[in-house]
């Protein structure tokens, strides 16, 4: 059984399944991690969608890529998590089940190819405070510090 975070489901709504690969990127004691400025303003663990015959491998390497600039290396499972939620820049209700990684950031090769990402590294006691959702959060608690 995956765990839930956040809000339970409502009974009457319809939910697209949504997957996702999400990384915690330790480097010399600070965590790379997104911040995204639309639909509002958050702080995220870098990552997203899986896209049609993608592995969540290959989904997180590139989703890595496009919100922070950064190729990243040797990524382990740690596990996975849903949620479910609104996701306005799509117009949709979704379960997200989202599979989280440890992963190396190896280097940078640029600012981030998504619009309104940036990168910002921070301790991980404050990731575990500032990540925008509770499933990130508790993963970087149990995983980073």
């Amino acid at each position: 059984m995956i765990r839930r975070y956040g809000d339970a489901p409502e009974p009457a709504r319809r939910y697209t399944l949504r997957p996702g690969a999400y990384a915690i990127l330790p480097r010399d004691g600070a965590l790379l991690v997104t911040h995204q400025s639309e639909p509002w303003p958050e702080f995220q663990l870098p990552g997203g969608g899986i896209d049609p015959g993608e592995s969540p491998v290959q989904a997180l390497h590139r989703e890595v890529y496009e919100e922070t600039g950064w190729h990243i290396a040797r990524a382990q499972r740690l596990g996975a998590f849903r949620r479910f939620t609104y996701m306005p820049e799509y117009d949709l209700w979704a379960e997200k089940l989202c599979i989280i990684y440890a992963a190396l950031p190896v280097r940078p090769h640029g600012a981030p190819l998504e619009l309104g990402h940036s990168v910002r590294w921070m301790a991980p006691m404050v990731a575990a405070e500032l990540l925008g959702n509770p499933g990130d959060r508790d993963f970087v608690r149990r995983h980073a510090v």
